[in-house]
C-alpha cells in the first residue's frame, strides 16, 4: 500500500466476516476499500487452525454464505481444508483479490476528530479510512495459560491454533491440555500414533454423536442442477436449530432429555465406570457448547490414553503436575485452551474520539449497539461483536445479519452527504445491552452451573445472543439514526468536545439507572 493511502472503508480480517463485508460493500457499489490481513492468505480461523481432525461442527450447507452456495461440499460436516478452499473460492468469484492487503497487521488505529476518519498504522505502512469494519473474529488469538515452570519444559509446546506440522508426534508421550471443541477432534486424530496420550481435563464436556457422512455424487449433481434443493436443505437445517433455541434461552430444564442421550452416547464407548464418572459433567448440558464427536469417547477408552480429571498446574522439567497432584512424563504439550474472546487484543489497538482505547472503554465488559457499534468510536463497526455468538447454530447467519446493518450504515452516510460520521449514543448502547443482559438471565448459559468462555472476568455473558437468528436479523435490518449522533466535518472538533462532556453526564446517569 502507498504511504498515505486513503480509502472509504478499511476492513480488518479476511475470514468469513471480512470477506462477507467485502462482498457486501461491492454489492452496495463501494469499490474504494481494502481488506487488511495480518497473514499471507485469506481464511481467518480456518487458515490458522490446521490441526489433525479439524472440522466444523455445523453442517456444511448451513456453514456457508447464502449468496455463495456450494453444491460440492464433500461431507455433511466439512473439514478445515474444504472450508478454507471455499473462502479462497469466494475471494476469487467475487473479485476481492485487488482489495486484499496481505501481511498488513493493524498495529494501531486512531480516530481523527477534525478530519472525521481513522488513521491506521499497519505492519506494511499507513493509511486512513472514513469507515472501519473490524472482522478480526473472537477465535483468532490463542490463549495459553500461565503455568509455572512451562518456560523450562525441554520438549515441544504449541497451541492447537498454531499447530507445528514439522514436529512428528509418532511414538511420543503427549499431553493434551483442555477438552474443548479442538481437543475432542485432536485426541482421536493423534491417539493411534502416539505412544502415550495424557488428557488434562479441568471440566468434562457434554458430547453428542456427530452424524457425519460423505455427500453422494447424486446429491451434488442434484444441488448443481436444481439449486432450490440446496436452498431447501439449508432451510431445513436452519429451521431445526431455530426450534431448539427456546430450550437454551427460556426453558433449560427441557434439556434433561438431551443429557440422557449424551450419557447413553458415552456409555456405549466407555465401559469403565470410573472413567465414565470422570467424563460425566456436573452442569446442565448447553451451559458450555455441546460438542459433536463419534470418535472422542472411543479414543479415550484406548489403553495408551490416560484422563486426568484435573487441570494442569505446574511443569517440573518433563514432568507435568495436575491440580490434584497426579503427574505425567511427556515429550510434548498441546494446548487446546481456547482464545481471547472477551478480551480481544484488537481492542487495545483502537483509540476512539476521547483518546481511550476500546479495551479501556470495555473495561467493565464488552457492549455494542446491535453487536456492531461502540459509543465513542465513530464510523467503526465490528462483525461478530458483543453478544452475537450462537450456542447451537451457524455464525454465518449472524454475520450476514450484521452485513445487512453495515450496508444500511453505508447508505445512511451517503444520505447525510459530505463529511459525516455516525457515533452510537451511549444511552442507546446501554439500553440495548440492558435488554440483552436481562434476557440472558434465564438462559442455560447463565443458569446451567458452569464457567465457560462465554463469560467475561466479571461473570457477565458478553458473547452469546439470547434469541433466535430471526430476531437478530430483524434487529439489524436497518440503522436507526435516533440511536446515533451525527458528526459533521465543519464543526467536528467543537462537536466532539461537547459530545465528550455529554457522554460523561450520560454515562453517570446510565450508571445510576443501572444501580437503581
Amino acid at each position: 500500500m502507498t504511504e498515505h493511502e486513503h480509502v472509504r472503508v478499511a476492513v480488518i480480517g479476511s475470514g468469513f466476516g471480512g470477506l462477507g463485508a467485502a462482498v457486501r460493500l461491492r454489492r452496495e457499489g463501494v469499490t474504494d476499500f481494502v481488506v487488511l490481513e495480518r497473514a499471507g492468505s485469506v481464511g481467518g480461523t480456518w487458515r490458522d487452525n490446521s490441526y489433525p481432525g479439524c472440522a466444523c461442527d455445523v453442517p456444511s450447507h448451513l456453514y456457508s454464505f447464502s449468496f455463495a452456495p456450494n453444491p460440492d461440499w464433500p461431507r455433511t460436516f466439512s473439514g478445515q481444508e474444504h472450508i478454507r478452499a471455499y473462502l479462497e473460492h469466494v475471494a476469487d468469484v467475487f473479485g476481492l483479490r485487488p482489495h486484499l492487503r496481505f501481511d498488513s497487521e493493524v498495529k494501531m488505529m486512531t480516530w481523527d476528530a477534525e478530519r472525521l476518519c481513522w488513521d491506521i498504522e499497519t505492519s506494511s505502512g499507513r493509511l486512513s479510512a472514513d469507515l472501519v469494519v473490524s472482522a478480526t473474529g473472537p477465535l483468532s488469538d490463542p490463549k495459553t495459560p500461565d503455568i509455572p515452570g512451562l518456560d523450562s519444559f525441554p520438549g515441544k509446546v504449541f497451541h492447537s491454533a498454531r499447530w507445528d506440522h514439522d514436529y512428528d508426534l509418532r511414538g511420543k508421550r503427549v499431553a493434551m491440555v483442555g477438552t474443548g471443541a479442538s481437543a475432542i477432534q485432536i485426541v482421536p486424530a493423534i491417539q493411534p500414533e502416539v505412544a502415550e496420550l495424557t488428557l488434562f481435563q479441568r471440566t468434562p464436556p457434554w458430547v453428542m454423536p456427530r452424524v457425519d457422512r460423505p455427500i453422494t455424487g447424486f446429491e451434488r449433481r442434484l444441488h448443481q442442477q436444481l439449486t432450490f434443493t440446496a436452498h431447501a436443505r439449508r432451510g431445513l437445517l436452519w429451521g431445526i436449530r431455530e426450534l431448539q433455541v427456546q430450550a437454551f434461552t427460556k426453558r433449560p430444564n427441557e434439556l434433561g432429555l438431551v443429557e440422557k442421550l449424551a450419557k447413553s452416547n458415552m456409555a456405549r464407548a466407555i465401559k469403565d465406570p470410573a472413567l465414565r464418572a470422570r467424563l460425566t459433567p456436573d452442569y446442565r448440558i448447553g451451559c458450555k457448547r455441546i460438542l459433536l464427536s463419534s470418535t472422542y469417547y472411543p479414543a479415550l477408552a484406548q489403553p495408551n490414553v490416560d484422563v486426568v480429571a484435573s487441570g494442569l498446574s505446574e511443569v517440573r522439567g518433563s514432568t507435568l503436575v495436575a491440580a490434584d497432584g497426579s503427574e505425567a512424563e511427556v515429550d510434548a504439550i498441546i494446548f487446546g485452551t481456547g482464545f481471547h474472546v472477551t478480551d480481544m487484543p484488537i481492542a487495545d489497538r483502537v483509540v476512539g474520539a476521547d483518546g481511550r482505547t476500546l479495551a479501556e472503554a470495555w473495561k467493565g465488559g464488552m457492549e455494542a449497539l446491535r453487536g456492531a457499534s461502540a459509543a465513542g468510536f465513530p464510523n467503526w463497526m465490528t462483525i461478530i461483536g458483543p453478544n452475537t455468538g450462537l450456542g447451537n447454530s451457524s455464525m454465518i447467519l449472524m454475520i450476514e445479519s450484521q452485513l445487512n446493518y453495515l450496508a444500511d450504515f453505508v447508505r445512511q452516510l451517503d444520505v447525510l452527504g459530505g463529511r459525516a460520521a455516525l457515533d452510537a449514543r451511549p444511552s442507546a448502547v446501554h439500553a440495548w445491552n440492558r435488554r440483552v443482559q436481562e434476557r440472558m438471565k434465564r438462559t442455560v448459559w447463565n443458569t446451567g452451573g458452569c464457567t465457560s468462555w462465554y463469560l467475561d472476568a466479571g461473570g457477565r455473558n458478553t458473547t452469546i445472543w439470547p434469541g433466535t437468528t430471526t430476531e437478530f436479523r430483524r434487529a439489524t435490518r436497518r440503522v436507526d439514526l435516533a440511536e446515533y449522533e451525527v458528526l459533521r466535518g465543519k464543526d467536528a472538533k467543537a462537536i466532539t468536545e461537547d459530545k465528550q462532556g455529554k457522554q460523561g453526564e450520560q454515562g453517570k446517569g446510565d450508571k445510576e439507572e443501572v444501580n437503581a
